[in-house]
């Protein structure tokens, strides 16, 4: 399958360098960058406002020389064009009636689709667009004749590809991308996906934090795909400046950026992902009320049909994180962190605001989750002004716990300065299995599911009744890429608590964070900083860290190999990757596979992935009943939460035939 058939579409944004009121040689320099376009599979190709004769060209754009020459350059770029399959967007001044129009010329395979005058012409400081230029609203007429061919004139045109489903495309210039309402935000409305402006631009300080910023807002409000292709270098310097400033955006997020200030040609491509932004809107029900709001508007705009023919790419031109809860980006993850450590210290805080009480029991079992709880547990305390000896710990070692698990538990609750305890809970663990008249109570070595949750049971069972005990809550430690797999016991066992910390944080953040509180620092009483943790703290965090995870329900088997959890239900960095694609898109799984194949490969191989995203399907579908059941905690990331009561409402009894079948 293409990239196509998993709903991506490829674009570019091309800078090419002109030659200033020359147009047959940037109509030349035109075709090269759509030729190479072209042959690298995108459906569609944009390029800058006035690119044929120079944004800078002045009064020289009224010449009927050089008009003229416009349109004959045009003319070799429609003649380049047939054969190709991108749908281009070129910037050209046309002389439309009486009127002379700064265009974006629309075009495929020899056709023009339509012509896109400026909808609003800039008249301060360096721009003079209104002595050159008349605007859109001004047009007497919505057809125009460019090069022999009747086509449709207007800023209301939605250009859609009958063979590409979701790909919907709407052409502005430079000034329109800058107005409190552009016209491409009432053509998102109408359902264009893929808005273009065609820039001019010139750079001056802090233009390009602002475009940047520009961009990817209004990609985002509009759940869209923006792209902005400014002019570059050949433009005139007599008073300004040029970068060739190009980017593609896609809801919020940059996917490809244009070096600055360069010499040279330049192109930047990426992969728009439709299926994205069609789930995206599906979802955004206040963006479809402001469609109800303005439906009458919305009908004037005029949808433009044509067949792209879709290219056969397969390698996508797009960055997929391997973990898409964790940013990439160092200084991103550090915020990402910090964010999700004072959620879940407020979300805390206030609950025990709400009750009253001033005490917490927690199990410690020296793993990755318990770990979490506990280190919010004790900012939560101190952020209260309440002694850490009000949070009680408590470690209960059963019949697989490790020497070094308990180890470590015990340093990391010493070292935190909590009340630690030991509660071996073996013995009412076996009190209750030979009340089940189960063969390990007569001495058989039989590990099955009863024998692992009674000593799951066992350890919530203490910990509720130690809350009552000690006027406290119970907070829990599981956490989302548990509550996914339906790794979790149900009823009275590592799901239940009085407040869940843990809730909507996946396994692979998790691990970021406690990396994150390893290595950050917080202000002391001098105005100096030190480590957040003790060196005692830290070193036993980096321990956990390298540790294999593990519930410790069973024994070591002979080969002294402990029971490890991704041997049994895979690897947890695959599973967070289904997790992701699956919830938050909605994505069918087979695309679901080829994004994690492109993210993971040569870790992980298509076959590997399947395997592990069909025990992700059925895991996760045939424990719906768990999650339905969840106690409270705070929801941390756009990533959503499996909560019942927030982002995730499923029954308890569907079946997962349909997924399964549609991986194949």
């Amino acid at each position: 399958m293409t990239t196509y058939d998993h709903g991506f579409a490829r674009v570019t944004a091309a800078v090419p360098v002109l030659k200033l009121a020359d147009p047959a040689f940037n109509a030349q320099a035109t075709i090269d960058l759509l030729s190479a376009a072209a042959a690298s599979g995108s459906a569609l190709v944009a390029f800058p406002e006035l690119g044929l004769c120079g944004y800078s060209v002045d009064d020289l754009v009224q010449q009927d020389a050089l008009l003229d020459a416009c349109l004959d350059g045009l003319q070799a770029i429609l003649d380049a064009s047939r054969g190709l399959t991108p749908v281009v967007a070129v910037g050209v001044p046309l002389v439309v009636g009486d009127g002379l129009y700064n265009c974006a010329v629309v075009l495929r395979d020899g056709v023009i689709l339509g012509v896109v005058p400026k909808s609003y012409l800039p008249n301060y400081r360096e721009f003079y667009e209104q002595r050159l230029f008349a605007a859109a609203r001004d047009a007497p007429t919505d057809t125009a004749t460019v090069l022999g061919q009747r086509v449709p004139f207007g800023a209301d045109l939605i250009f859609s590809a009958d063979d590409l489903p979701g790909f919907h495309l709407h052409v502005e210039i430079c000034e329109d991308g800058w107005v409190p309402i552009p016209p491409s935000t009432w053509a998102a409305l109408a359902g264009a996906t893929v808005l273009v402006n065609l820039s001019g631009s010139p750079v001056t300080v802090g233009k390009e934090a602002y475009r940047k910023a520009l961009c990817t807002s209004h990609s985002a409000k509009l759940s869209a795909a923006y792209l902005y292709v400014a002019a570059g270098f050949g433009e005139s310097t007599t008073d300004l400046a040029w970068d060739g400033d190009a980017l593609i955006t896609e809801n919020g997020s940059l996917l490809a950026r244009t070096e600055p200030f360069a010499t040279f040609d330049q192109t930047i491509t990426a992969d728009i992902d439709l299926d994205r932004l069609a789930q995206e809107r599906r979802r955004m029900i206040s963006m479809r009320d402001q469609v109800g709001d303005y439906a009458d508007n919305l009908k004037q705009l005029r949808h433009i049909s044509f067949q792209l023919g879709k290219p056969t790419t397969t390698e996508l031109a797009r960055h997929v994180p391997r973990f898409p809860f964790v940013p990439a980006d160092a200084a991103d993850r550090d915020l990402r962190c910090r964010e999700v450590g004072n959620i879940q210290v407020q979300g805390l805080a206030a609950r025990l605001r709400a009750t009253g009480l001033d005490k917490i029991v927690i199990g410690v079992s020296g793993g990755l989750d318990s770990t979490l709880a506990l280190l919010v547990a004790v900012d939560t305390f101190d952020l209260l002004g309440l002694p850490r000896t009000n949070i009680h710990a408590y470690t209960m070692p059963g019949f697989a716990t490790g020497d070094a698990t308990l180890r470590r538990a015990h340093e990391l609750m010493d070292s935190l300065g909590v009340s630690a305890t030991e509660l071996d809970i073996r013995p009412s663990c076996l009190q209750m299995l030979a009340d089940l008249a189960h063969p390990f109570a007569r001495g058989e070595q039989v590990y099955d599911i009863t024998f692992e949750n009674v000593q799951a049971g066992e350890r919530t069972s203490h910990l509720f009744r130690l809350a009552n005990h000690l006027g406290g809550i119970v907070l829990g430690t599981g956490d989302l890429s548990e509550l996914a797999l339906g790794w979790c016991t149900y009823g009275v066992g590592d799901q239940m608590s009085h407040y869940n910390v843990n809730s909507s944080v996946p396994k692979t953040l998790i691990q970021h964070l406690i990396r994150w509180m390893i290595d950050s620092s917080v202000t002391d009483g001098t105005g100096g900083t030190r480590g957040r943790h003790s060196e005692t703290t830290a070193r036993v965090l980096g321990e956990i860290l390298d540790d294999v995870i593990s519930p410790e329900l069973i024994p070591p088997g002979e080969d002294g190999a402990i029971q490890s959890t991704e041997d049994t239900v895979g690897p947890y960095a695959l599973h967070d990757f289904f997790l992701y694609y699956l919830t938050r898109f909605g994505y069918r799984p087979s695309k679901v596979a080829f994004l994690a194949e492109h993210a993971w490969s040569p870790d992980y191989d298509r076959a590997t992935i399947e395997k592990w995203l069909r025990v992700f399907l059925k895991r996760f579908m045939a424990n719906q009943f768990k999650r339905t059941a969840m106690p409270n905690g705070p929801k941390i990331g756009s990533g959503g939460s499996l909560s019942p009561r927030g982002d995730w409402r499923s029954p308890s009894d569907a079946s997962v035939r349909a997924w399964l079948e549609e991986l194949g």
